[in-house]
C-alpha cells in the first residue's frame, strides 16, 4: 500500500512507520507540488489538514485521510470533496493539553508574570498566592480532550463544571450543562477554559454580553478555536477590568497580524498555537491502529461526520 505523508516532520513519521509496517510504500514531503505528484497513487493520506487541503484542490482524493491534528477545519471548506473517509487525531492530546491548562492556572494563582515584572523593576513583591483548591473551573467542551483536562485537574481540588451541546452526567464534573446555560455558569467561574471545536454553533459565543457576566477576578483561557471569541469584545472587557486576564493560544487569523489589538491588550498572554502539539510517536501509533481497522473494515477512530464538522 502506498501512503502519502504530508508533514513538516515527514522523515520522522516515515522512520516510525517503517519500523512498525515495513510493507508500506512511503511518500513524504512538506512541498505541495511533490505531494501532488504522489497523491494519485496513494489511497491513504496522513498529515496536516492545511497541506492536504491544497492537494485536494488539485483534483486528487484519497480513500482515507488521517489528520495529524484534532481540528480538521481546512478540510471542511465548501470547495473540497467530502466523499472519502476522514479521521481526526483523537486520544493523543489530553495529557499535553492538561499540562498547558494547569501550567497557566498555576502561573495565574502564583502571579508568576507579575513577579517577573517586579524583579526587573527591583521591587519586592510579597503578595500571597492562592491555592487551586476550591477554585471553580468551567471547561467548555467536554469531549475527549476536555474530559482529560478535567481528570487531570480533579486531584488539585478544583470544583469542575462542564459545558457540552447538551446537559449530561459525566465524572469528574459536578455538573455538565448545555451551551445555552454558558452565561449562567460562566458568572460563577474563576477559570473559564474554552476547548470547543470550530462548528457553526460555537462561533462568536464569547462576546461582550458573556464577558460582562464574568467575575473581575476570572481568568479566560482559549485553547479551542479562535473563531469562538469576538476579538474586540475580549479586548474591551480586559480594558474595562471585567476579567483578570486572558491566555490566548488560538486566533481567528494565524499568525496574528501586526497591529492586531491582542498584541497590546492589557493582561493578555499569547502562546502561539502551542498548547497541544502533535507528538509523532503517539500519532504514528494512532495511525497504525486505524490502519488495522481500515484493512479489516471496522470503524475508524475519530471518524468525521462532514455534516457536523467533527
Amino acid at each position: 500500500m502506498h501512503l502519502l505523508i504530508a508533514e513538516t516532520e515527514h522523515a520522522r513519521y516515515a522512520e516510525l512507520l517503517r519500523q512498525a509496517a515495513p510493507e508500506l510504500e512511503l511518500h513524504g514531503s512538506d512541498d505541495p507540488a511533490e505531494l501532488a505528484h504522489w497523491a494519485g497513487s496513494c489511497p491513504v493520506w496522513l498529515g496536516e489538514p492545511d497541506r492536504l487541503a491544497e492537494v485536494l484542490r488539485l483534483g486528487h482524493k484519497p480513500q482515507w485521510l488521517q489528520s495529524t491534528w484534532a481540528g480538521i477545519t481546512p478540510l471542511l471548506a465548501a470547495d473540497l470533496p467530502q466523499d472519502y473517509r476522514l479521521t481526526r487525531a483523537v486520544g493523543i492530546f489530553g495529557q499535553v493539553m492538561a499540562e498547558y491548562v494547569l501550567g497557566h492556572l498555576l502561573a495565574h494563582e502564583r502571579q508568576l508574570f507579575a513577579r517577573a515584572v517586579a524583579q526587573t523593576e527591583q521591587r519586592w513583591d510579597n503578595r500571597l498566592p492562592h491555592s487551586l483548591s476550591g477554585r471553580r473551573a468551567l471547561i467548555v467542551g467536554t469531549g475527549e480532550i476536555g474530559l482529560s483536562v478535567a481528570q487531570f485537574l480533579a486531584p488539585f481540588g478544583l470544583e469542575l463544571t462542564g459545558v457540552a451541546s447538551q446537559a449530561r452526567s459525566l465524572a469528574p464534573f459536578a455538573e455538565v450543562v448545555g451551551l445555552a446555560d454558558l452565561p449562567r455558569v460562566a458568572a460563577e467561574a474563576d477559570y473559564l477554559i474554552n476547548l470547543l471545536p470550530d462548528t457553526p454553533g460555537t462561533r462568536d459565543i464569547y462576546d461582550a454580553a458573556l464577558f460582562a457576566q464574568l467575575k473581575p477576578s476570572a481568568l479566560f483561557i482559549n485553547a479551542g478555536r479562535g473563531v469562538a471569541v469576538v476579538d474586540a469584545a475580549l479586548v474591551n472587557a480586559l480594558e474595562l477590568g471585567q476579567l483578570a486576564g486572558a491566555v490566548i493560544d488560538v486566533c481567528r487569523q494565524e499568525p496574528l497580524p501586526t497591529g492586531h489589538p491582542f498584541w497590546s491588550a492589557p493582561r493578555l498572554l499569547l502562546t502561539g498555537h502551542s498548547s497541544a502539539p502533535t507528538q509523532p510517536r503517539l500519532m504514528a501509533q494512532l495511525f497504525l491502529d486505524n490502519l488495522a481497522r481500515y484493512r479489516s473494515g471496522t470503524e475508524l477512530q475519530g471518524l468525521v461526520n462532514f455534516a457536523r464538522g467533527y
